[in-house]
């Protein structure tokens, strides 16, 4: 079967069912051997920006034609049998809207599979949905057996667990924006709390002054689409703000920078790997703690700049 993936986490689970898409997005790394497949859309933002100049591109793109551009003549040339979209939101990855616009104007005989997961569970539906759009069914099942067991044993050691911090997890810094959708579910079932957003609910921007109200016991900062480097260069967008260094976290070491582009905001298969991580920054007495090209200390960070 010919698939076409436009985005990293349909990619990512594609990629677990054994099947080699024939065509990629733009951002596609991992398997690292994807990034090699033809990217059937580019971005019209700078993802190498700033959060506060990228934020201010999104919004020129939407008001003149959208973020994603897709590559017509590379949809029409890889004729895929299935082309794998999203719906959950238009500024990470080219929505199925635009997608299924492509594929009438070419006159592709092909399915499109739009994914839009908000918990742990959507992401496991999607596997499974995905496995029964190629075949291997058999294969989805396994896989989300396997991810499920994961799910349960970080479950019941978070169980007990003395405590359960108060936790932010913030997935942009300028405008502040509190993740939403699945991360206050993995959040609890790893054993801290989420005051700041409700289960399923999108991710928002806030005021540092709720922030600051809120003050988190754990802080997590993991901007959707940077990786560790991208986000230590604009940490100075939290840094500066009042009241900074008075936040709990701040004070007593336990704010952290994970790779949001990898982690946390990659519904895909390795959501179970983003909440492994966030039990061991939640929980590093009970938890191994995750690895350093994952998270990283934000007291370690701030002290290079």
């Amino acid at each position: 079967m010919r698939v076409v993936s436009l985005l990293p986490s349909a990619t990512e689970i594609v990629a677990a069912l054994d099947i080699e898409p024939v065509g990629v997005s733009h951002e596609c790394d991992y398997p690292s051997w994807v990034a090699d497949k033809p990217a059937v859309n580019r971005s019209r933002v700078d993802p190498t920006a700033s959060s506060g100049e990228i934020d201010e591109q999104v919004l020129d793109a939407e008001d003149s034609g959208g973020v994603y551009a897709i590559e017509l003549d590379t949809l029409a040339r890889l004729d895929p049998d299935l082309v794998v979209s999203q719906g959950i939101c238009e500024v990470c990855a080219v929505d199925a809207v635009a997608v299924r616009k492509a594929v009438d104007e070419l006159g592709l005989d092909c399915e499109v599979l739009t994914t839009d997961p908000h918990s742990i569970e959507d992401v496991f539906e999607d596997i499974h949905r995905i496995g029964t759009a190629t075949g291997t069914e058999e294969r989805a099942a396994a896989l989300v057996a396997d991810l499920e067991a994961r799910v349960r044993a970080v479950e019941r050691t978070a169980k007990t667990a003395d405590e359960r911090p108060r936790v932010a997890v913030l997935d942009w810094t300028s405008p502040v924006m509190v993740a939403g959708h699945w991360i206050p579910e993995m959040v609890e079932m790893a054993g801290g709390s989420y005051g700041i957003a409700d289960h399923g609910a999108a991710s928002r921007p806030v005021e540092w002054e709720a922030i600051r109200e809120y003050d988190p016991e754990i802080l997590v900062v993991a901007p959707c689409g940077f990786d560790l480097d991208q986000t230590t260069e604009n940490l100075a967008d939290l840094t500066a703000r009042p009241g900074w260094d008075e936040l709990t976290a701040v004070q007593e070491g336990r704010a952290y920078a994970i790779d949001g582009h990898q982690y946390v905001n990659r519904p895909g298969t390795r959501l179970v790997d983003s909440l492994e991580h966030l039990a061991g920054v939640i929980h590093p007495d009970a938890f191994e703690r995750p690895p350093t090209d994952a998270a990283r200390s934000l007291s370690a960070l701030t002290a290079k700049l």
